[in-house]
């Protein structure tokens, strides 16, 4: 598996559509930046067939210390942003099972 940066979305969107990379970083920066700010303000984003993206509120929780497990240590409640995939995407994305496994032992 490769990690993709944005510098290698911004090369391969580049060659395939014929447009000076420079442009297409200015419109992914501010597709970012307009993603972040809307998200920051509390909005939810939906792209169709792609997922949405929104803020959860994440409660607060006792975790552990995995060196001192009898103390206690208090997580405390934040924001989070939590994606949904789409249709399609989940499609896309899912392995299918082998059609001779049934998941049990022989």
């Amino acid at each position: 598996m490769a990690t993709i940066t944005k510098k290698k979305l911004i090369q391969v969107i580049s060659q395939k559509l014929g447009v000076h990379p420079n442009d297409v970083r200015n419109v992914i920066q501010s597709f970012l930046d307009t993603m972040t700010h809307d998200l920051a303000q509390g909005d939810r984003l939906e792209f169709r067939d792609f997922g949405v993206f929104e803020i959860v509120e994440r409660k607060q929780k006792i975790g552990r210390n995995p060196k001192d497990a009898g103390v206690p240590i208090i997580i405390p409640a934040r924001a989070a942003v939590k994606f949904t995939p789409g249709k399609k995407m989940r499609k896309l994305i899912e392995k299918p099972k082998s059609a001779g496994h049934t998941g049990m032992a022989r």
